[in-house]
């Protein structure tokens, strides 16, 4: 997961950038097919304290990476709500 997370910021820099115009444009370049791009992308948008439980190895049980590639709440609160998470700054705590 931790893979992924640091693909999908790279990939969002490059937009960011103007490396590329679209994530067509850049699912064209990198060799990447555009749906698994455009999901991958998504990664982006977690909460924060989640992206940094996940980089530390520490994601609540039952976080795939599958699960977190689909459609996702663009408030953060409700994505921690939906995770069942609460929030505590800093770290990730299941409820």
């Amino acid at each position: 997961m931790a893979k992924a997370l640091a693909r999908a910021f790279r990939y969002q820099r490059m937009l960011d950038v103007g490396r590329y115009a679209t994530i067509s444009e850049m699912a064209e370049g990198e060799g990447i097919e555009r749906g698994y791009l455009g999901s991958l992308l998504r990664l982006t948008l977690l909460v924060p304290e989640f992206v940094e439980a996940i980089l530390d190895g520490q994601q609540p049980d039952g976080v795939t990476l599958p699960a977190l590639m689909k459609p996702l709440p663009a408030s953060w609160d409700e994505q921690r709500e939906q995770a069942g998470l609460q929030q505590d700054p800093g770290s990730v705590r299941q409820r």
